[in-house]
């Protein structure tokens, strides 16, 4: 039993899955109000399935990257959970989750994109195997980026950060797509990292966040 928690972009989502099948599922799409849903958010989704926190094997939660509060509030909340109950952090990769749940897409390549301000963008490139091709990054996106992966593999574009490249990008091998994702798409690969034992440290793990933080000064 793997309770999971995605706070990483606009909008959050927890889930509740056995043995890899999902139980139930709940969302949030006011990134305000992240913190104080998702406490409330999962002690609803145990309750709806008569299971008692203590029961559970697991929670796996999106590292990032995305937005940093909302990073640092699933992360947060997850190590909580496992460090007072003695349970296993499973930590995934946000576009990993992206590329998950677009994996049925036709073309050849999977390009998730999270908006990361101005021009920028947190992105990674994967076969639809979930393959890694290119390691995820902050890049500044302009009209030629991606072409060399473009001049011999279509490939698919999608989330957030999608949208300001689909303007300045003209290439008939760029897909463009709205490809939602949510706790969900965190289950098949939560399942397979418990199988394999492959947790994360509670006293090390951190946010990943790609980029440092930037405040404005006057």
């Amino acid at each position: 039993m793997i309770l999971h928690i995605d706070t990483a972009v606009t909008a959050a989502s927890v889930c509740l899955a056995q043995n890899g099948n999902l139980l139930s599922l709940s969302k949030n799409n006011n990134q305000k109000d992240h913190s104080a849903w998702l406490h409330g958010a999962i002690k609803e989704i145990l309750e709806s399935n008569d299971c008692e926190i203590g029961s559970i094997d697991a929670v796996a939660v999106i590292e990032g990257p995305g937005s940093y509060t909302g990073l640092r509030i699933g992360m947060a909340s997850a190590k909580g959970i496992c460090y007072a109950l003695n349970k296993q952090l499973i930590t995934l990769n946000t576009l990993l989750v992206m590329a998950n749940a677009a994996k049925d897409e036709e073309t050849d390549l999977l390009c998730p994109m999270i908006d990361a301000r101005r021009m920028e963008v947190f992105t990674a490139l994967y076969t639809k195997s979930l393959e890694l091709v290119k390691e995820p990054a902050a890049i500044t996106l302009h009209e030629n980026s991606f072409d060399e992966e473009l001049t011999s593999n279509s490939i698919c574009f999608f989330g957030n950060g999608s949208d300001k490249f689909h303007k300045i990008k003209s290439n008939g091998s760029a897909v463009f797509k709205n490809i939602d994702f949510d706790a969900a798409s965190m289950v098949s690969l939560a399942e397979r990292k418990f199988q394999k034992k492959e947790f994360a440290n509670l006293a090390y793990v951190e946010p990943l966040y790609l980029k440092e933080f930037y405040t404005p000064t006057r």
